[in-house]
């Protein structure tokens, strides 16, 4: 005897490879909060699902790792229609241009809904300006159904400069969870593993995966320019840099030429990040490029200062002089002299804290990205429905 068949429509989440990240990050917390009776939910990797899945808290999602070798997905499509002839997917949503080829082999296969969602620029076209990614996303366009833009700057870069009609593109904010990261208490003045101490030890930091495109080691030029200007902040001043990749080195290195190593820790990648952010007093993101940053979003709801570079959607996110500081992408000076107002003033740092985390409760709800996901989910499955019914009269 069989039980009775599993009604709800499956989305499938395709991404190039499902590690820590924010993009990933963000998935998972949809997935996590989205009501069970709504949609089921399954991921598939086009390299390797890896054991960041263990953040998934459902325990009805399936995990796909295609093992990719490098270069054209085309010889994977027989494969893929096959999974997906097989899954049934009522929606494919995949994720940034590594996955965007899916949708042909999605569309193949019939699946009825094939949705691409723009989560920041190519790490080779940090400012949208490579002609050939914006023809490639001109030729899947046909194939998508729907776009989904997590920013205002990736929404105006899809219509303005890809060409994709307007109709087509909806902008989603990612959310965060402001019951996880959430302001310090008196209890969490410094995370114990950390060599520094508060209120003797003033910290700035960041985190995320320590690669060319996140650019700490402009933090880490900008903290010694720091002290080189203001030396009297050096008994009080420190670094905090979390997370692993090639820059980690780099940085290690800049800092111990400068004499200032014992100023700084890196950690290496952590797993306890809202714990390290409550030890912070102020977050900076040196980025080259960014979509809708969700450790921004992370430092926000813990009542952080945030220190970003003006590029993508952080000005979207951040409100220079109200919950902190833009500066120029790779701009040492600026970054510096930022980091220097904080520190010499840290009641208007606390005060630009409070601004970030009224911002996070205001317009960055998890609640409100999870609404945004399944009315989108929603509207496009009854558009589908409603051509395949006028379709049907029509035959």
């Amino acid at each position: 005897m069989t039980g009775k068949p599993d009604e709800r429509p499956l989305v499938l989440h395709v991404f190039y490879r499902f590690d820590v990240g924010g993009l990933e990050n963000g998935v998972v917390n949809l997935i996590n909060r989205m009501p069970e009776d709504a949609y089921r939910h399954a991921i598939l990797a086009l390299t390797e699902v890896t054991d960041f899945k263990r953040r998934v808290q459902r325990d009805d999602v399936r995990y796909i790792s295609l093992h990719k070798p490098p270069g054209h997905l085309f010889r994977l499509f027989p494969r893929l229609v096959r999974i997906f002839r097989e899954l049934r997917p009522a929606i494919v949503h995949s994720r940034n241009l590594a996955a965007l080829e899916v949708t042909v082999p999605a569309w193949l296969a019939g699946v009825p809904v094939r949705l691409h969602g723009e989560h920041g620029y190519d790490v080779h076209d940090l400012d949208g300006s490579n002609a050939t990614y914006r023809w490639l996303r001109r030729a899947y366009n046909p194939f998508v159904s729907h776009w989904i833009a997590l920013s205002r700057d990736l929404q105006n870069y899809l219509v303005d400069r890809v060409g994709i009609p307007a109709r087509k593109v909806t902008q989603i904010y990612n959310g965060v969870d402001a019951e996880r990261f959430h302001p310090a208490s008196l209890s969490d003045a410094t995370f114990v593993d950390c060599p520094f101490r508060r209120p003797e030890h003033w910290l700035i930091g960041t985190v995320g995966r320590m690669q060319a495109v996140k650019n700490q080691t402009l933090l880490a030029r900008a903290f010694i320019r720091a002290l080189e200007i203001a030396p009297e902040l050096r008994p009080r001043l420190r670094l905090v840099m979390v997370g692993d990749g090639p820059l980690r080195r780099e940085a290690q290195a800049l800092l111990a030429a400068a004499g200032v190593a014992d100023l700084a820790w890196l950690p290496g990648e952590r797993d306890d990040v809202p714990a390290l952010l409550r030890s912070l007093d102020c977050f900076v993101l040196p980025s080259q490029a960014e979509g809708i940053s969700n450790t921004i979003l992370e430092a926000m709801a813990t009542g952080l200062p945030v220190i970003a570079t003006r590029v993508g959607g952080n000005p979207e996110l951040v409100v220079d002089g109200r919950s902190g500081r833009l500066v120029p992408a790779d701009d040492v000076e600026a970054m510096a002299e930022a980091i220097l107002v904080y520190a010499q003033q840290p009641a208007l740092a606390q005060e630009h804290g409070r601004q970030s985390r009224a911002e996070v409760e205001r317009r960055f709800s998890l609640e409100a990205m999870v609404a945004a996901y399944r009315a989108l989910y929603d509207r496009c499955l009854a558009i589908d429905a409603r051509q395949n019914w006028s379709d049907n009269l029509t035959s």
